[in-house]
């Protein structure tokens, strides 16, 4: 069946400021990063977002302020429910994503495997197991993620596809990539390898797909405020003016909005962190802070891909 949507209030507003508001598709909505984004073009004139979220729970910890940063801020914008929709994106029928992004001219991509302890403990190294209960890297951040570039494509207008990675890439070795593995009782590993299954599918996008981009590869995530810290960009997980390898999820946020208003973002892949807070000037141009990559991009023949 069709899938239809409503501007929501805050979209009608937008309506006023502009003929046509931009319509953003914004997936992993109810996550954390995501949801700074979701909000912020809420809240944004000239903006008419529609999130996604993979559950009816998710919907409904969204829409109660009860999930990510709406948990830690109770006084939080109210999320039209219009404005939120259902979407697996690891789906193999892809109708209703293809649907989704007919509708759009700009696809945020939020969405991650997310790592999550198993209850168990490794006997050698003692530590916990960690698994990924909601998708192995290769189905979230490899399939799912190929889906929505590959609906961008199938839109045929100029779909700017915005995608939040991570840091790391350039290392085959990180420890990060040992998260979720498997070994089988044949000896055979399996599962895991998230950076390098996220270094395919943005190797895909800047490839294969046809569509403008911006790969946004931020450091440590924190639940911090953000607008309060000088922010840093690197290529290649190398990032010159500080040795800190963190940055508040809303500052990912705000340069991932900005890569949508300055046409100097696309076609740009890079590495973010943010000094700690106090340290440099505070962070107010995003134009500039783009320049100070001296026109360098991220190198894809570096690190490896799954």
């Amino acid at each position: 069946s069709s899938i239809i949507f409503l501007l929501t209030a805050s979209s009608s507003a937008s309506a006023l400021a502009t003929d046509t508001p931009r319509r953003v598709l914004v997936t992993g909505a109810a996550g954390q990063t995501g949801q700074h984004i979701f909000r912020k073009l809420l809240a944004k004139p000239g903006y008419a977002p529609i999130g996604t979220v993979r559950s009816e729970e998710s919907r409904q910890a969204l829409l109660a302020g009860t999930a990510g940063i709406g948990a830690a801020d109770k006084d939080a914008t109210p999320v039209p429910p219009e404005s939120v929709v259902i979407c697996d994106i690891t789906n193999a029928d892809t109708s209703a994503i293809d649907e989704l992004m007919n509708d759009c001219d700009a696809l945020m991509i939020c969405t991650s495997a997310k790592p999550a302890p198993t209850g168990e403990i490794n006997e050698v190294t003692k530590r916990p197991i960690f698994g990924f209960p909601n998708g192995q890297p290769e189905l979230v951040d490899w399939i799912g993620q190929k889906n929505l570039i590959d609906a961008a494509t199938k839109a045929k207008k100029d779909v700017h596809v915005v995608l939040c990675g991570s840091m790391g890439g350039t290392n085959p070795d990180n420890s990060l990539n040992n998260l979720g593995k498997i070994t089988k009782s044949d000896g055979s590993v399996t599962g895991g390898d998230i950076l390098k299954w996220k270094r395919k599918s943005e190797v895909y996008l800047i490839n294969e797909s046809g569509c403008p981009y911006t790969i946004v590869h931020p450091g440590g995530l924190l639940n911090e405020p953000g607008n309060e810290r000088e922010l840093c960009l690197g290529v290649d997980d190398k990032i010159s003016g500080t040795s800190n390898n963190s940055v508040p999820r809303e500052d990912v946020a705000n340069v991932m909005i900005s890569a949508l208003e300055d046409e100097s973002y696309r076609g740009r892949s890079f590495d973010l962190v943010s000094k700690p807070v106090g340290d440099g000037v505070r962070t107010k141009d995003y134009g500039k802070l783009l320049k100070s990559l001296d026109g360098k991009n991220s190198d894809y023949s570096l690190g490896e891909t799954a």
